[in-house]
């Protein structure tokens, strides 16, 4: 194995000498290096791993790839060992350092039952707060090998969230336990210009979460970073579209009492002035029904050939590019009932969508502060619906993350959008992590 402690800050270095725990967790700041330490300290346990399986366990197996298996496939973060990593993305299997590791999606409901007949040698968690709280614990209690060790890293989320109440407050009780708090500035290989426009991207609860590392609790604004400000903040005009590469989907969100509103979701071909490619993302264009201000409830028979004439125009400027149609319709999940409509009659199949509210929120977020998703003035719901969108403060109280369900709906069809998406567009769009 290679001498690589060299290259490392002395944070991540005194983390990696110090996980002789059963679970080790680094947790902080977004681009602070945590997980690279993490990634390098489970490598260096690879070999020695015996008597039970190699696991990585995340969100989804998209997610493990473009977290952990793309930094560790890097020759220039892992030096001589990047070659000998082997991932195709979806894979059940990966191969490293001659070792076959089982990669694991926790939001796949049997993920506890593949969890549940193992023992476990080695497990690296990517993003602890992200996935379910059965599967994590299945998972501790499968490190039965002996010297069995898991290596988990995650920003920081609610202070009432499980994984702080009950593991990380209480690591005094908890021998098996060791955790190294990270900031921005324990990365030095980020220079202070990068760092700067990262503390200038979030604002609120995200900056102290993302920037500061801090364990906060929910308040107030959930978009607060969300500038409504036409040409200089998150809204253009829809003239002022650039070219696209492609229409990725169509977001919908179902109602019958309450409004139904679609979200189309582009990624532009932008270039720099030196011509690199410089992709961002775009909300379009916004489909919105609402029967109370109508004064019309329409059937699915009628919304569905309302919903159907929008989707069918031209939804780009004629000096952008040639017509484009979404690749994805993706529908409520609980809208069960239009979903059978739009195929039957129309022959449009839909996608489930992905309702991790929570991930959902926080990843929205992340595209508004950093500008990589910017909105056109033809989504009126959306820019109306967006300041106002607010965390439920009984929630709060409860130590739980939760936006209060109240004018909602373009931003419900545009996070369906986004998130069932993401394998898409992150193949473009690069966020900090």
């Amino acid at each position: 194995m290679p001498d690589v402690l060299g290259d490392i800050s002395p944070k991540q270095e005194l983390s990696i000498r110090e996980s002789t725990a059963q679970v080790c967790v680094w947790e902080g700041a977004v681009r602070s290096s945590k997980t690279i330490a993490q990634i390098l300290r489970f490598l260096l346990a690879v070999p020695g791993a015996r008597q039970g399986r190699i696991v990585i366990l995340g969100r989804t197996r998209e997610s493990i790839y473009r977290n952990i298996f793309e930094p560790m496939m890097d020759p220039e973060l892992y030096g001589d060992i990047a070659p000998h990593v082997k991932y195709t993305l979806g894979a059940p299997t990966a191969k490293i350092l001659g070792r076959v590791v089982h990669v694991i999606g926790a939001n796949d409901k049997q993920a506890e039952d593949k969890i549940r007949g193992m023992t476990v040698a080695l497990v690296l968690v990517d993003e602890i707060t992200v996935i379910p709280e059965g599967a994590f614990k299945m998972m501790l209690s499968r490190l039965t090998a002996p010297n069995a060790q898991l290596f988990g890293s995650t920003n920081p989320d609610s202070p009432g969230h499980w994984l702080k109440r009950d593991y990380l407050d209480r690591l005094d009780v908890l021998p098996n336990w060791r955790s190294w708090h990270f900031t921005l500035d324990d990365n030095i290989a980020l220079s202070d210009e990068i760092k700067a426009n990262l503390r200038a991207n979030y604002t609120g609860l995200w900056y102290r979460r993302f920037i500061l590392g801090e364990w906060v609790a929910a308040e107030g604004a959930i978009f607060d970073m969300f500038d409504p400000q036409l040409g200089n903040g998150n809204v253009i005009r829809w003239e002022d579209l650039p070219e696209m590469r492609e229409l990725i989907a169509v977001g919908l969100d179902y109602g019958t009492t309450n409004p139904t509103a679609a979200m189309l979701l582009g990624v532009s071909a932008e270039h720099d002035s030196l011509g690199r490619p410089t992709p961002r993302l775009y909300f379009i264009d916004e489909y919105r029904h609402d029967g109370k201000h109508a004064e019309q409830k329409l059937t699915d028979a009628e919304l569905g050939r309302e919903f159907m004439r929008w989707l069918n125009e031209n939804h780009l400027p004629a000096s952008t590019s040639t017509r484009l149609i979404p690749r994805y319709t993706i529908l409520d999940p609980s809208a069960a009932s239009f979903g059978v409509e739009l195929r039957k009659t129309h022959g449009v199949s839909t996608t489930p969508a992905d309702n991790d509210v929570l991930y959902g929120i926080r990843t929205l977020a992340s595209l508004l502060a950093e500008k990589m998703l910017l909105v056109t003035d033809r989504c009126k719901g959306f820019i109306q619906e967006a300041p106002g969108y607010s965390w439920d403060p009984k929630a709060t109280l409860l130590g739980e993350d939760k936006p209060i369900k109240v004018a909602d709906h373009s931003l419900d069809a545009g996070r369906y959008a986004i998130t069932t998406t993401e394998n898409i567009w992150r193949q473009y769009i690069r966020l900090a992590a």
